[in-house]
């Protein structure tokens, strides 16, 4: 049973904690947060036996073997490169850093120390998306992805009304592409590598940040095309065209349904398990990395991670959205 110790309080942590348990393979054993108060409460409500309001003191306690990291993006590569440096692996909640320099250096971390880093993206271990990437050679070439994750945000009207939200400010590396686009990104690049030319747009709020977007990802033979929003919301699924087939899944961000529609009409419904809460399959994968002393995981791996990066990197470029920690910021 890995003890894992969690930087941050936000709700995603919650689902880690009721999945951690679920998995069968981790337990949630510390929390750190800045206020101790925040820190005790969450402690309380979750049973967690152990509060911190430093890393350092965490890490330092031999309470935790293994360390997720869900603070603000633009503390994820400082956070994580403390656990690497002191041997303790880490996984990483999405997006890994404010930008792909920032991400490089967390690398070289984990090669430094020889210790485990995985980026927490969930869509890619569960079930259906696994049966997606087995059922790819049925489509014949393959001409298009198109994938949308638009989710009004709870935070919006707030913002809206002028009070401060962290889900907007640039300090923090926030904005619709780094928090929920990256759902659309991902995918992209674990099933079709690098593209060739990158097309962005964007809507900016009023503090800098992206409200929605899209992206057009240009391949050989085939191109990409991505919609991300925190202002509207879009129920439309998943699909990858090809020449003999189409494949679509029900969700991008949390899929549980995949079928295959071929051109005379006959559409198969691929049979995917009963999903457990979706965070356990990363949790699984991350703590099988562990028993088996391996570094990276070759789904969820350091060089997806940082593609990625690159991408939205580009589009942030094309589209004005400036984060403090951006190398690029003081270039006119």
């Amino acid at each position: 049973m890995v003890r894992f110790g969690i930087v941050g309080t936000g709700k995603i942590t919650e689902e880690f904690v009721m999945s951690a348990r679920a998995s069968g393979e981790a337990e949630p054993v510390a929390v750190c947060s800045r206020a101790e108060a925040t820190g005790f409460e969450y402690a309380r409500k979750h049973g967690i036996p152990h509060v911190f309001t430093n890393p350092d003191d965490m890490l330092a306690s031999g309470k935790v073997d293994a360390v997720y990291i869900a603070s603000p993006n633009a503390l994820h590569a400082r956070q994580a490169i403390q656990c690497l440096e002191q041997g303790i692996p880490v996984l990483l909640e999405k997006a890994v850093a404010s930008n792909a320099k920032e991400f490089e250096s967390v690398i070289a971390a984990a090669r430094n120390s020889g210790t485990l880093l995985m980026e927490a993206m969930k869509t890619t271990l569960v079930p259906a998306f696994t049966a997606l990437r087995e059922q790819l050679p049925k489509l014949g070439v393959i001409r298009h992805y198109f994938a949308s994750y638009c989710q009004y945000s709870s935070r919006y009207d707030a913002h809206l009304a002028g009070e401060y939200r962290n889900a907007f400010d640039p300090a923090l590396s926030n904005g619709s592409l780094m928090d929920i686009g990256i759902y659309c990104v991902y995918p992209a690049i674990l099933l079709f590598g690098v593209p060739k030319t990158i097309q962005a747009s964007a809507s900016l709020l009023s503090t800098g940040v992206d409200g929605s977007g899209s992206l057009i990802l240009g391949y050989a033979d085939m191109d990409a095309v991505l919609m991300h929003s925190k202002n509207t919301d879009s129920w439309l699924p998943m699909e990858i065209q090809g020449e003999k087939a189409t494949i679509r899944m029900d969700r991008v961000n949390l899929p549980e349904k995949v079928e295959i529609l071929y051109r005379d009409g006959h559409v198969e419904t691929v049979p995917v398990s009963r999903p457990d809460p979706f965070m356990t399959y990363e949790i699984r994968e991350f703590t099988g990395l562990m028993r088996r002393g391996e570094k990276e995981s070759r789904i969820n791996s350091w060089t997806t991670s940082l593609e990625t990066l690159r991408v939205m990197d580009e589009a942030r470029r094309q589209t004005g959205v400036v984060y403090p920690a951006d190398p690029w910021r003081h270039i006119p």
